[in-house]
């Protein structure tokens, strides 16, 4: 079969690649074309447009591209339609995909399939109404998804497992370096070690890490080590660093975790990644404007937390210091609390069960693709069966 796939970052790259080579597994002809990546790229087919020339965020930068946002929305209309293929996978990447989605359910009978829902329950709910009207399958990653969308909106999805589960179980039924052995190719010493993930973006970095570097400043007991985004320089955060003891640890954060006694985490996957390693946590998120942010978040935006680990858990089981409660104070005073020994950090360590028991032991991709290829074919026969 012929699969059209759309990304629009790194992560959707990822993502899609590994859906890709769980599609290959079970359709020995399976024919991409996709807007991606490099790794995607790898596993095969033809890139039309790499996902770099694409990914603007932030209101500015958007209206700055709008003409080649509008030009790349063009060409993958018309490449869709000059292909014609079997399905059209979109991968996250709302803004872009929810139009691309419209143009093909309006024009054509392909169908269009979702993988990795966009974060609709945290932000313009509204968009539900297109999805329900151009979307004819969505394959969530995140459980607490399944009654939002068919409880509250009465609208049927597929939770296929969570791929961040599935990696981090696989690499950590593979991975057995000791700790000593870890700091020694570091070039660290033998003090328990405190993880800092200050985000993947240099605006999240700049934000976040002074704030996390002045926290932990006087555990003199531990030593605190970076996880270095792959997409940032070194000398971005030299700057940072001045006057501080602390190491940048490169394409090292699965290791770093394995070993890490406490993280600093900001938002996003990294929370749920380091929750899955068992590492005790603080999710720190510093915000323009904290105390309208604050507002918005107890009158405007419709989720009640920032971190993977307490929306899925449905409860606050991880500290989350955003807005008005982002302070240096603060991320000290809860890192004490789950350093070992302290009560906070059994209790933490105990409520990770909750999160991995509701994610499951799924393999995301592999089990949307058995479903994606299951359902495309009996779509085919009802169609044959319309013709006879």
């Amino acid at each position: 079969m012929r699969y059209y796939l759309i990304v629009g970052e790194a992560s959707g790259d990822l993502h899609a690649s590994h859906l890709m080579a769980s599609l290959k597994k079970k359709d020995a002809a399976a024919d991409f074309r996709f807007f991606g990546g490099d790794l995607m790229k790898a596993v095969g087919g033809t890139c039309v447009k790499h996902y770099k020339e694409m990914a603007y965020m932030g209101f500015v930068p958007v209206l700055l591209h709008l003409r080649t946002i509008f030009r790349n929305m063009a060409l993958c209309k018309q490449d869709i339609l000059a292909w014609h293929p079997d399905v059209v996978i979109l991968v996250d990447y709302p803004g872009f995909n929810l139009d691309i989605a419209h143009f093909v359910h309006s024009k054509t009978q392909i169908p269009v399939y979702y993988y990795i829902s966009p974060k609709i329950w945290a932000w313009k709910e509204w968009r539900i109404k297109n999805i329900k009207r151009d979307v004819d399958e969505m394959f969530s990653i995140l459980p607490f998804e399944i009654p939002f969308y068919e409880r509250k909106h009465h609208y049927p999805i597929h939770y296929v497992g969570n791929p961040t589960a599935d990696e981090v179980r696989q690499f950590r039924s593979g991975y057995h370096e000791t700790k000593e052995s870890f700091c020694r190719a570091c070039g660290l010493d033998d003090r328990p070690l405190i993880a800092l993930l200050a985000g993947s973006r240099e605006q999240e970095i700049k934000d976040n890490l002074p704030a996390m570097l002045k926290a932990t400043r006087n555990l003199k007991d531990y030593q605190v080590v970076v996880a270095g985004a792959p997409s940032i320089e070194d000398g971005y955060y030299r700057k940072f660093l001045q006057g501080f003891s602390v190491k940048v640890v490169r394409n090292q954060t699965y290791p770093l975790l394995s070993h890490a006694t406490a993280a600093l985490v900001t938002s996003g996957t990294a929370t749920l990644e380091t929750a899955l390693f068992g590492v005790p946590q603080v999710v720190c998120y510093e915000t323009p404007v904290p105390h309208l942010i604050r507002f918005a978040f107890n009158h405007i935006i419709r989720c009640k937390y920032i971190s993977l680990v307490n929306l899925i858990a449905d409860e606050e089981i991880v500290p989350e210091l955003l807005a008005d409660r982002f302070t240096v104070g603060n991320i000290q005073q809860e890192l004490e609390r789950i350093l070992p020994g302290r009560e906070g950090r059994t209790r933490m360590k105990a409520a990770y069960q909750t999160v991995c028991q509701k994610l499951g032991d799924a393999v995301a991709p592999d089990n949307a693709a058995t479903l994606i290829i299951d359902l495309l074919n009996r779509k085919a026969q009802a169609r044959n069966s319309c013709r006879e």
